[in-house]
């Protein structure tokens, strides 16, 4: 039997009504995030670098110093290389795969001279293999050299921190696995900041470290300011 043609329009508005107000009340759904991408926070990030380039961009052609916090709390980077043209762009807890999705925004438009890049740690704590890693820094460094062929991109190698000690064995092979394949690629380099952070007991000094045994202390900083201050400058 057919029902009446206005119950019937009244039904349906009834229950588009219903849906609709059902929708309202459901939760939001969680922004994706991309494949190439470990964190959708990073978005904030680069508007805040967008916004801090309007403001003081960094010098074209200068060393920048690019990756995860271990970067970004770099505080003293300015004063550990006077006179060079040295400047961050650090964040969050990125990995390197970051880095190589948002380069179009942190890297290419300054067209520096040389870029150091320290990540994989992060990496590695959130399951990501040691040959993973590695592949990763080769696609930064293809990225990079897509769009600036003549930039040296230089690898600061994953740093023993006491409260990832049971990742040190993968830490070493993605170490030794990013050193030999960045020495088969032009333009490349590699330090090895691992080695001197070590005690003389060959485990992470803590001294080096604050309270979370993560992130350093400026004895730390001051470990790295030595092993890569011969290689900051655009020669």
């Amino acid at each position: 039997m057919n029902l009446p043609r206005r119950p019937l329009l009244l039904a349906l508005a009834l229950g588009l009504s219903t849906a609709g107000f059902a929708h309202a009340l459901s939760p939001p759904r969680p922004a994706q995030v991309p494949e190439e991408v470990s964190n959708v926070a990073w978005a904030g990030d680069m508007a805040a670098f967008a916004k801090a380039d309007q403001a003081s961009p960094p010098p074209r052609e200068g060393i920048e110093f690019v990756g995860s916090s271990s970067i970004r709390m770099w505080d003293s980077l300015a004063a550990d290389f006077p006179g060079k043209p040295v400047f961050n762009r650090g964040f969050g807890g990125s990995e390197v795969r970051d880095s190589t999705w948002y380069a179009d925004r942190i890297v290419v438009p300054y067209a520096p001279c040389k870029v150091f890049l320290y990540a994989g740690d992060n990496d590695l704590n959130s399951g990501r293999t040691p040959a993973q890693v590695r592949d990763d820094v080769v696609a930064f460094v293809a990225r990079v050299h897509r769009d600036l062929p003549s930039t040296t991109v230089e690898y600061i190698s994953i740093k023993p921190s006491p409260s990832r000690a049971h990742l040190l064995p993968g830490i070493i092979e993605a170490n030794t696995m990013i050193r030999s394949a960045l020495a088969a690629l032009p333009r490349t380099g590699y330090t090895d900041i691992y080695t001197p952070m070590l005690g003389r007991d060959g485990q992470p000094d803590p001294s080096l470290f604050r309270e979370d045994m993560l992130h350093m202390t400026p004895a730390g900083y001051a470990i790295w300011k030595k092993a890569l201050a011969p290689k900051v400058s655009c020669d």
